[in-house]
């Protein structure tokens, strides 16, 4: 009887090699419910064979990715992209709408939401090319993707592969936990607002630290299967809460010529800023294809990604154009900010609003974690790993609320977060790479693909630098007046 040493596995974002070269003819052999390559081997450890087996059992992170023993159904998979897209970003569009104009903003949020659908099929194209490229058995992460690319493409950007892949892992890390820091102000700012009802006046810092509490714990869920309760208990709040919202919303509305139809020039930038952090998904996108239990069925034409993003594009919409009609210049960075705290219909939305939101931030952390923490395991962590990577989820929750204690701005937050890097992920990484992934083909890039991406990446260059200005003068005139 030959003993085998298991030493390939497929995992979500390809595949690692954990001790043979291909010479040596593997074979694959189904193991729970992913494969892992073997070779005959004779003289094998037994603690080494344990320990490599142990690895069906358990979910966890190997050599820096995820393995999908939870695999997730299109319905599951449509209500982690609702969560990932539908939080305090939609309640901020009426500011949104405010800082772009009741005509300007609908017409550029409808162009913004083509561009970035756009944006994540490149990514996703752009993954499965080097899928194909690499002969992983699931296509790479966002940042691996990246890394890929730029390693296999034309020899003149091989050099820059490494960095490029830390500034795209950078930029995942920021917007994430920048999202999730916004979550915390959200949450918070709703609950004061609820209490001030009632006469308990604490100060929105004090109510950022009763926050912190329930978060802490909703972060210690690993898995992206078990967040889906989270997602269906999140939309079902978010919805009631919603509805209650458009209906305060749509009573008594002034005329359209009352508001501006396009903001002065120096608003501009903020708005793009909420617009793009509303729309910028891109980070859950690969995360939640590559743990489907039928992967394909995401990026189809009526897939998880077009339809999703149909509904969500609409709702922004929606919500923002409204909002902006009924409440106008002093319309809130959160619409439930706008309602009369007073009546009991504004207490339960905002309620619901609030625990909706709260459900959502374990799905935002997700992201984070998984970028992060597998390359920090495989450096410093001997023993104990669950009970390490616990730490160091406890240790990001407390840096999300660390910022929020500082910044607690929520409109201006909501714009410099989208600005500073959601920006960069959603339109200037997926365009770039694109170019760089057909520069490497033999045949040339087509005028047209040109001039798409061009334009693409000139737009996210634009909101970049002239949205980050803006957000940190508003803030700092914010401070100091």
């Amino acid at each position: 009887m030959q003993n085998h040493n298991a030493v390939q596995v497929s995992y979500i974002g390809g595949n690692t090699n954990l001790g043979f070269t291909p010479d040596e003819n593997p074979l694959p052999v189904k193991k729970g419910t992913f494969t892992i390559w073997e070779k005959p081997e004779t003289n094998i450890p037994e603690s080494k064979k344990e320990k490599e087996i142990d690895c069906e059992k358990d979910n966890e992170f190997i050599d820096g990715h995820h393995h999908v023993t939870h695999p997730t159904s299109y319905a599951d998979t449509m209500l982690h992209l609702f969560r990932g897209n539908i939080g305090s970003g939609l309640l901020a569009m009426g500011d949104a709408f405010r800082n772009g104009g009741i005509i300007f903003a609908p017409i550029m949020t409808a162009i913004l939401g083509v561009l970035c659908v756009h944006a994540q099929h490149l990514l996703l194209n752009c993954s499965e090319d080097m899928q194909i490229q690499t002969k992983s058995t699931k296509p790479p992460g966002f940042a691996q993707t990246v890394y890929l690319v730029f390693a296999h493409g034309p020899p003149s950007v091989r050099k820059v592969a490494k960095f490029m892949k830390i500034t795209v892992d950078s930029f995942l890390c920021i917007t994430q936990l920048g999202f999730c820091c916004i979550y915390i102000v959200f949450i918070a700012e709703n609950l004061k607002s609820i209490c001030d009802a009632y006469g308990i006046k604490i100060e929105l810092s004090v109510h950022m630290i009763f926050v912190m509490i329930p978060v802490l714990l909703s972060c210690m869920v690993r898995n992206l299967k078990y967040l889906t309760p989270f997602s269906t208990i999140a939309n079902i709040f978010m919805a009631c809460g919603l509805a209650a919202v458009l209906y305060k919303a749509t009573q008594d509305l002034p005329s359209v010529s009352s508001r501006n139809y396009i903001a002065d020039w120096h608003q501009l930038p903020l708005y793009f800023g909420t617009a793009v952090y509303s729309f910028e998904g891109i980070g859950l996108v690969l995360p939640l294809k590559n743990e489907m239990r039928n992967p394909a069925l995401f990026q189809k034409p009526l897939g998880v990604l077009n339809v999703g993003m149909v509904v969500v594009g609409s709702i922004f919409i929606t919500v923002g154009f409204l909002g902006y009609l009924k409440w106008g210049e002093e319309v809130a960075g959160s619409l439930t900010l706008n309602l009369d705290s007073t009546e009991v219909l504004s207490k339960v939305v905002q309620s619901l609003i609030l625990l909706a939101i709260l459900c959502t931030y374990p799905l935002q952390f997700y992201v984070p974690v998984a970028s992060t923490w597998p390359s920090i395991r495989k450096r410093w962590v001997t023993k104990s790993p669950i009970v390490m990577e616990l730490l160091y989820r406890a240790f990001l929750a407390l840096i999300t609320f660390i910022l929020a204690e500082t910044i607690p701005k929520l409109g201006l937050f909501i714009s410099l977060v989208g600005a500073v890097s959601s920006t960069a992920l959603a339109l200037f990484f997926p365009p770039l790479i694109e170019l760089v992934c057909k520069g490497a083909k033999p045949d040339k890039i087509h005028p047209f693909v040109w001039m798409k991406n061009l334009v693409i990446m000139g737009l996210g260059l634009f909101v970049f630098i002239t949205g980050t200005y803006q957000s940190i003068a508003a803030l700092i005139t914010a401070f100091t007046t």
